[in-house]
């Protein structure tokens, strides 16, 4: 299934029924008074969070969400029905911001999680609303109102503890499918992975974390350069971020430090609060270092690194394609996301304050 994660869509709610005007007509009832009943209320559009799904493919096709209208009073007391309801449901993380105005109008992060969108127009009075001592046949009556309607643009910001970020070819996608149990597609040419990828990292019994993979970053990317930039919503909702670095790039030009020092410049420039999220530098293909230059090359990459970073991150030096120090890179997450869980259970405020996690695996 193609993976969708923006998409624009119209709500609009049920119009409420009109009020009816009608006089009791029966035999033997001279006098019979008013019987208009009220219109039926307009229907509600609901929005509501299914795990089960993973796209917002459904509504790229299908753009206009209508619910039913209220139906109109009749005479005899006999009030209009409600109009029906209609519930989108969309993936965990979908966050709906009103076109007009750019507010939040729902961020759907747990399964069954509901919200209204537009609401239903209230029903018409009837006239025997208007009945009184002085007015004993009142003609009138009031029109239902209409439902909302709104232009909405649904954006998923995928559920995950730790996102993978960096320069195409750096590994990434090899990294999760070492770690995880996702198959995500690995080739050697640039922007081989074009949509995020989620993998269940498990370590033990009871102790794991979800990671997800993102397309290659470049320099220049908000001016729409490579895959653009617009993919980083994904990473707003982790807790820890995992730069990969090339340390041995095939081309001898590229400089690995300047790389990452303008992947994190782009951070900053898509958004203040991504660039401060804890985020620790991996070197990869470690293995394809000659042994005997091996230890001094990555001491070397990691004080270029924090020269250029300006930045005091744990580092690590793995090997995705062999899996050398990435079992111990996955526990040392663990650890960290563990303890950013406690520190949140005794102040919610903490999981914007904790520092970086100590413990390190690998070298640095």
């Amino acid at each position: 299934m193609k993976f969708i994660d923006e998409a624009r869509i119209e709500v609009v709610a049920g119009h409420g029924g009109d009020g009816c005007a009608s006089f009791r007509r029966e035999k033997f009832v001279p006098k019979g008074g008013p019987d208009g009943g009220d219109g039926g209320r307009g229907g509600d559009v609901w929005i509501m969070a299914d795990r089960n799904l993973n796209t917002l493919i459904d509504y790229r096709y299908t753009r206009r969400h209508c619910a039913g209208d209220g139906e109109p009073g009749r005479g005899s007391d006999c009030f209009g029905a409600s109009g029906h309801d209609i519930e989108l449901r969309v993936p965990l993380g979908t966050v709906v911001v009103d076109e007009a105005t750019g507010s939040v109008i729902a961020d759907l992060a747990a399964d069954g999680q509901r919200s209204i969108l537009a609401a239903g127009g209230r029903g018409g009075l009837g006239n025997l609303h208007f009945k009184s001592s002085t007015n004993r046949a009142p003609r009138q009556r009031t029109l239902g109102q209409p439902g909302q309607a709104l232009t909405l643009r649904l954006e998923l910001k995928i559920l995950a503890d730790v996102g993978l970020l960096g320069a195409p070819n750096a590994g990434k996608s090899t990294m999760l499918a070492a770690v995880s149990n996702a198959r995500p597609k690995v080739a050697d040419y640039p922007f081989t992975t074009l949509h995020p990828n989620l993998g269940m990292v498990r370590l033990d019994h009871g102790q794991g974390f979800v990671l997800a993979d993102l397309p290659g970053l470049i320099e220049g990317a908000a001016e729409g350069a490579g895959l653009g930039h617009q993919f980083l919503r994904h990473l707003m909702r982790t807790r820890l971020l995992l730069h990969v670095i090339d340390i041995a790039p095939f081309d001898e030009g590229l400089d690995p430090a300047e790389q990452a020092r303008a992947i994190a410049a782009e951070l900053k420039r898509y958004d203040i609060g991504l660039h401060r999220k804890p985020r620790w530098l991996v070197l990869n293909k470690i293995d394809v270092l000659p042994p005997s230059e091996r230890a001094e090359r990555i001491e070397a990459m990691g004080r270029r690194l924090r020269r250029k970073l300006r930045t005091k991150a744990p580092i690590f030096a793995v090997s995705a394609a062999t899996g050398e120090g990435c079992r111990e890179l996955m526990w040392a997450v663990y650890r960290f996301l563990a303890k950013r869980l406690r520190s949140a259970d005794l102040d919610p405020a903490a999981t914007q304050q904790a520092p970086l996690e100590p413990t390190q695996a690998g070298a640095s």
